[in-house]
């Protein structure tokens, strides 16, 4: 049986890897390396690097202080690397910021109005809920890598042709 070795990446030392297929061949896959996605993107631009239905996950380099945003759904926010603060608020009015309708993350033209609802301080492998309705800002003394989950929307960047990889290797 073949010996497996967990190895965590960072944002400062990666390794563009390939698919390691059990049981199958590696072109029916494609993938992408968030920390090489976040590399290469601009602060808190949200990458899309993975996708089920509407669902995706995006790659967010955090570095100083994001703009705000606000969701009518739950999100969710995972450090991968660094340290990332998000600041909530709960907007005085809701409706306003966001259509309860909508899906996916919108940027905000200014901070919100609203009561403060605290802050979370994530390091590697913290994650947290960026509740719907709330308006969320990250903020990142040094760069670091968020990993969102939300449903696609306005501010989710696609660039399928650019970040993944695929194997054209046939399995063993």
């Amino acid at each position: 049986m073949a010996e497996y070795k967990t190895v965590f990446g960072g944002l400062n030392d990666f390794t563009p890897g390939g698919v390691d297929a059990i049981d199958d061949n590696p072109k029916n896959y494609v993938f992408s390396n968030v920390f090489d996605v976040a590399s290469k993107s601009a602060p808190y631009e949200r990458v899309a690097v993975g996708k089920n239905l509407e669902y995706v996950m995006e790659a967010v380099r955090a570095e100083g202080q994001s703009p705000w945003y606000a969701c009518a759904h739950d999100e969710f926010a995972l450090c991968m690397d660094g340290e990332v603060e998000i600041h909530l608020v709960k907007p005085d009015d809701s409706d306003s910021l966001v259509d309860p309708d909508s899906e996916g993350a919108v940027v905000l033209d200014e901070a919100p109005d609203g009561r403060k609802m605290g802050r979370i301080v994530l390091r590697r492998g913290h994650q947290a809920l960026l509740p719907g309705g709330a308006a969320y800002r990250f903020e990142a003394g040094a760069p670091s890598v968020i990993l969102t989950q939300t449903i696609q929307g306005p501010a989710t960047v696609e660039r399928w042709a650019e970040i993944c990889h695929s194997e054209s290797l046939s399995a063993n």
